[in-house]
């Protein structure tokens, strides 16, 4: 299991132009083969900061995600919106447990 930890920032300006493609992968994503979460959260204390959680059953089904059709029209858009501070990590999981 991967689990993916990070975030990025959508200039202030561009927060209303960045809802429908942010919703728009988000819910993409989350139909994809593999996917077990997939989040954007907005930061209460600080506009424009998106934390990103995810979880993946394995890196191949990683890989495929960043292969989609979606996700390469998002990486268009997210430039286009100036996303900048962009810092993910991937994390290998051999065992979970809920606290």
């Amino acid at each position: 299991m991967l689990v993916i930890i990070g975030h990025f920032r959508i200039p202030v300006a561009n927060l209303d132009a960045a809802k429908a493609p942010i919703a728009r992968v988000v819910a993409q994503t989350r139909s994809e083969d593999g996917c077990i979460k997939y989040a954007y959260a907005e930061d209460p204390a600080d506009q424009g900061l998106f934390h990103v959680s995810e979880v993946w059953t394995d890196q191949a089904a990683l890989d495929a995600h960043f292969a989609a059709d979606h996700m390469k029209q998002w990486q268009v858009e997210r430039e286009k919106l100036g996303m900048s501070e962009r810092s993910i990590t991937a994390y290998t999981v051999s065992s979970s447990k809920t606290l």
